[in-house]
């Protein structure tokens, strides 16, 4: 695709960059009732028994955001300068940063957000109804997961690394997770939705 780049363009690039940087040190509690097991043991239950809160980084429906505001090329170009910044210019993954990032077990789902970007924007291309911000949502979340886990696997199997590790790694970064970032990216993209309507330079 042909990119040309004006500066206000570039502006919304850096902003969304900062913003995908921003995010990845922010922890969002996510607190609502759940029916507890307990319930249906006949215990005696407490209101807070009702509530379960889970705690978010929201990063992927920010990333999400990103492509949906950009679109495709620019929402890439985006997420590339954060991979790069993070590789060779100042530490801001998760924890920490430089060329040896690519040895952590997180790294696949930055990867990740390349492809996610891709295919979540191609399919706004066609418009931000209900159901192909739904759709672009879940293949986008998807995508990342499935290529952050996959990555971590081999990585793992690089480093002879036993059954319980792997297990509570995808439990804990892939499990209930994808629930809550689909729920929250689907808010990050319909915001995204009226802002491509304030800032028409985004094509």
């Amino acid at each position: 695709e042909n990119m040309q780049i004006s500066f206000g363009i570039l502006l919304l690039i850096l902003c969304c960059t900062i913003l995908i940087v921003v995010s990845t040190f922010i922890q969002i509690d996510l607190t609502h009732f759940i029916l507890p097991f307990d319930l249906f043991k006949g215990a005696k239950l407490s209101y807070n028994d009702f509530l379960y809160t889970y705690r978010i980084i929201p990063q992927i429906p920010i990333v999400l955001f990103v492509g949906a505001f950009l679109g495709r090329k620019y929402g890439i170009t985006s997420v590339l300068l954060y991979i790069i910044l993070g590789l060779f210019v100042i530490p801001v993954f998760a924890i920490g940063g430089g060329f040896k990032y690519v040895f952590e077990y997180g790294f696949g789902y930055i990867l990740a957000y390349i492809p996610a970007v891709y295919f979540s924007a191609s399919i706004l291309k066609d418009g931000f109804s209900n159901k192909n911000i739904i759709k672009s949502i879940i293949i986008g979340v998807l995508i990342i997961h499935i290529i952050g886990t996959l990555y971590m696997l081999f990585l793992a199997g690089l480093k002879h690394e036993g059954k319980e590790l792997i297990t509570g790694w995808i439990y804990s970064q892939s499990g209930l997770k994808i629930i809550y970032d689909i729920f929250l990216s689907y808010i990050t993209v319909f915001i995204a939705k009226y802002l491509r309507i304030i800032f028409w330079t985004v094509k």
